[in-house]
């Protein structure tokens, strides 16, 4: 086992987590420190290609190539976040303005919003990752280990080790956070690919100074799913989000059949012009019947509030738990390379989500639970021409890796407010058999995780559900409305 254990030396933290700390509108800092901001310490600790002085480099590829780390940090109770105010500096270039510095003739004052500063119980955090590594490998990272002086910002001194887990055990939290696909909380690990967009992105700030930032380089965006410590771990759908997009501007739902269309042929291009010919689990040709082995191409809608409007603020791809290994990463990279959506009546602007607030329907954790009740946002299409029973809607639950709901209400018109009405030619594709389609309300016996998406339209995101919280006690026990 590879053990890192950070030790945070004024016993605080400060970094952006999503990038917007420069906004001022940023309320909680990142925690537990992700292992994608320690893989670019490492990284930077020595460089990479010709600037390694004391390593070759070649040991940095021991993070990209394993599995999500366990990581044994504070829980959230044990964390106090707390908001900087935003201060005044000289600005250090330009020539003299109005409004200039008394103390400082000729200068102006920048405003620099600082984002939150972190202070856990614990001053200490350890990674695990389940891997052998060479011993030549073992003494470089702790050589690069030996050179990391901060973790985040500046202030956030530290001191790193790469040891034997047992040997540093007694020194760090028993809490651990557990990677788990239903887990609650999403954190960034290094994927592959990762090491090429960090090169490509210092090349690029080196030629153009600060104006480049890590939002532009979407390939560095890999999070996992992760069950924080006390969590229980609830069942879920088979696989996983692999890749989520904004559109500028939203797109109206009943364009939802035209918006996961060119999705899907977008990624395809993208896909096959970097890593040749697309693999059958995202064109969905040559499966069998096991319902649930293909990619899902979703419509996200803002949907559920009082206010909502139903309209199409972004795309998501979900990868089943069968998907070879390394195929998120590769369609992760495949999707960056799109700048537009362009098909039939769709020509919108889109880029990679990368943890901002709003949309808020963009959000993952918006489709993922865990949640005993769902209700559907866009129409289910119906997977055979019988009648709806508790039975049949079971059927198609387990045709998308779900378990059996207890009670279901189905109904033609929309059950929740934006959910969208669309008409016949809306929903089926040209020269494609026609058959009925409505909406849905599901409650499971427990709290499930997504997202859940039902019925045989399922892979160009008909059917897709929205978690409504924690059961009640008028949960209803019939199975149809």
């Amino acid at each position: 086992m590879l053990s890192v254990t950070v030790e945070f030396l004024h016993g605080t933290f400060r970094a952006d987590p999503d990038g917007t700390a420069h906004t001022g509108r940023l309320e909680h800092g990142e925690w537990p420190p992700s292992p994608s901001r320690l893989f670019a310490a490492f990284v930077a600790a020595d460089g990479t290609r010709d600037r390694c002085r004391h390593t070759s480099g070649a040991e940095l590829s021991v993070f990209v190539g394993a599995p999500p780390p366990v990581i044994r940090a504070s829980t959230a109770s044990e964390v106090h976040h707390q908001r900087l105010q935003p201060r005044f500096i000289v600005k250090q270039e330009g020539k003299a303005h109005g409004g200039t510095q008394q103390e400082y003739v000729g200068r102006i004052a920048v405003e620099v919003r600082p984002g939150v500063r972190v202070s856990a119980r614990h001053p200490r955090v350890q990674y695990c990752w389940p891997i052998e590594v060479g011993e030549d490998d073992f003494r470089a990272l702790q050589v690069r280990a030996a050179r990391i002086g901060y973790l985040g910002c500046a202030d956030s001194p530290v001191r790193v080790r790469v040891t034997d887990a047992d040997a540093e055990a007694r020194l760090v939290p028993t809490t651990a956070f557990e990677p788990d696909p239903s887990g609650e909380v999403a954190i960034s690990v290094p994927a592959a690919g990762h090491l090429e967009a960090l090169d490509a992105a210092f090349d690029e700030w080196t030629a153009e100074g600060g104006s480049v930032g890590r939002s532009q380089f979407p390939a560095l965006i890999n999070k996992e799913r992760y069950r924080s410590p006390g969590a229980a771990s609830t069942p879920s759908a088979k696989g996983g989000v692999a890749v989520t997009m904004v559109l500028r501007p939203a797109v109206s739902a009943r364009r939802i059949s035209q918006v996961t269309a060119t999705f899907k042929a977008a990624v395809l291009k993208h896909y096959q012009a970097v890593h040749g010919e697309p693999l059958p689990e995202l064109h969905g040709h040559g499966f069998g019947s096991t319902g649930y082995d293909t990619a899902r191409y979703l419509a996200l809608p803002d949907v559920g509030h009082a206010h909502a409007k139903g309209r199409i603020h972004g795309v998501a791809l979900w990868l089943p738990a069968t998907a070879p290994d390394g195929l998120a990463a590769a369609v992760r990279a495949a999707a960056a390379r799109i700048a537009r959506l362009d098909g039939t009546g769709i020509n919108v602007g889109v880029e990679m989500w990368d943890g901002q607030r709003r949309p808020g329907s963009v959000r993952p954790s918006r489709w993922s639970g865990p949640a005993q009740h769902w209700v559907s946002v866009f129409p289910a299409i119906h997977e055979r021409h019988r009648q709806v029973t508790l039975a049949e809607v079971s059927r198609w639950c387990a045709n998308a890796g779900l378990p059996a709901p207890v009670a279901v209400r189905n109904s033609r018109s929309p059950l929740i407010a934006g959910a969208a009405r669309l008409a016949s030619v809306e929903v089926h594709r040209q020269g494609r058999p026609k058959r009925p389609f409505s909406h849905f309300e599901l409650w499971f016996d427990e709290p499930i995780s997504g997202p859940v998406v039902i019925g045989s339209g399922r892979q160009r995101g008909f059917g897709l559900c929205l978690p409504l919280g924690p059961p009640t006690a008028a949960q209803p026990r019939s199975h149809r409305g």
